[in-house]
């Protein structure tokens, strides 16, 4: 009876969420973009998730994997590697336009690198210390793509890439709507499907993660790395692999950003977006998918939303408040009511662990308590359940 209605729930949401860009689109792109947006944030706080969540190792400097993957499209989907090289002109007279199967594997391989490159170094650090050593990280591959532009142009510097590709594969362009019937879907709707697509890829693949030997490996690091290495893990690797695992997604979700957009800048990839990818995975709940997703949602789709807010606000002070100044100080508001009321996150994993009931006689003073159905624990004397426990034989 339960996992009916489990299907049925999941039914209900999978047509609520593939019906919800043609429904928003009745009322303008502008709320389909908003959502297109949300599930890019999805797709990054589920794999810093893995980094914090599981492995217990605060990233500062995701946003960095962020911006590789949307350089990395940017240059194999636009003319600029054409325009400044005139070798690579020479082998690709039509430029490169490189198709989406192939750039997302790319994207996906590079950001994992680089993850496992900044994971190398960090391997001895914890809690703040690792958090400011991974905020340098994304700051220097910012500060990288903002001058990069001199002696050799890669990057573009500050002006950023400019007519990248849309995404487009089997003969399908996502950058033009599709018409059909009398009946169209634009193209953030085109894009909002493709997004989902990766989103509940990268869903599954958290969860697969998460129940194998590999999750729990990384949740016994976070729970005591010391009792964990004591206990056969081979925590280097497993945190290395962390690192890499969360950068690939975020790599892949840059990718799809730079094919949205149509252009990327260094601007788009600085030290704030990382704090909001972070804050996305604290307040849903920290190493909990559901909570991970409906953090990236809120935080993903509340500045939009307070931008109707925001408006007739300055509006009604003759002007004297700046719109983008009120939205910020709203969702400020928001996240700290939200984490006065809910500490632990909007959607917490469940704790396991406290209805442990012995069954029969109470235990000494003490000792343990026996799982469900063991009337004796195996470490206890029998007929000694009044003998005060002591170390001395």
């Amino acid at each position: 009876m339960k996992n009916s209605k489990n299907t049925l729930l999941y039914a209900i949401g999978m047509v609520v969420v593939l019906a919800l860009p043609l429904l928003l689109q009745t009322q303008g792109n502008a709320w389909v973009r908003i959502a297109d947006i949300a599930l890019l944030y999805v797709m990054l706080a589920l794999g810093l998730n893995i980094v914090v969540g599981y492995a217990g190792l605060l990233d500062l400097g995701y946003v960095a994997f962020f911006a590789i993957g949307a350089y990395l499209f940017a240059l194999l989907g636009s003319p600029h590697l054409t325009d400044t090289f005139p070798a690579i002109k020479a082998m690709f007279p039509n430029g490169l336009h490189v198709s989406l199967l192939v750039v997302v594997p790319l994207a996906l391989l590079v950001a994992g690198l680089f993850g496992a490159l900044l994971g190398a170094p960090t391997l001895k650090l914890r809690g703040d210390y690792l958090a400011i050593v991974t905020l340098g990280f994304g700051e220097i591959i910012r500060v990288f793509l903002n001058n990069l532009d001199h002696p050799v142009n890669i990057t573009n510097g500050p002006k950023g890439i400019t007519a990248i590709d849309p995404v487009h594969f089997w003969g399908l362009n996502l950058g033009k709507a599709l018409k059909f019937d009398g009946f169209s879907i634009s193209s953030v709707t085109l894009y909002y499907y493709l997004f989902l697509m990766f989103v509940i890829f990268t869903i599954l693949i958290s969860h697969r993660l998460q129940v194998s030997r590999i999750g729990r490996a990384w949740m016994a690091i976070r729970e005591d790395e010391i009792a964990a290495k004591a206990m056969g893990i081979n925590t280097r690797n497993m945190k290395l692999l962390a690192f890499g695992m969360g950068a690939s997604f975020g790599g892949v979700s840059g990718a799809m950003f730079a094919s949205f957009q149509g252009f990327v800048s260094p601007e788009s990839f600085s030290l704030m977006e990382s704090v909001m990818i972070v804050s996305m995975v604290v307040l849903g709940g920290i190493g909990h998918l559901p909570g991970v997703i409906l953090g990236a949602i809120l935080l993903a789709a509340l500045p939009e939303v307070l931008r109707y807010v925001a408006a007739p606000l300055q509006s009604m002070t003759g002007g004297r408040l700046d719109a983008s100044i009120l939205r910020q100080l709203f969702i400020a508001l928001a996240m700290i009511i939200i984490m006065l009321v809910r500490p632990r996150g909007l959607w917490p994993s469940p704790d396991h662990g406290k209805s442990l009931a012995r069954r029969g006689t109470q235990p000494a003073s003490g000792m343990p308590a026996a799982a469900p159905g063991i009337e004796t624990p195996a470490d206890e004397v029998p007929g000694a359940a009044s003998r005060p426990m002591s170390i001395n034989p």
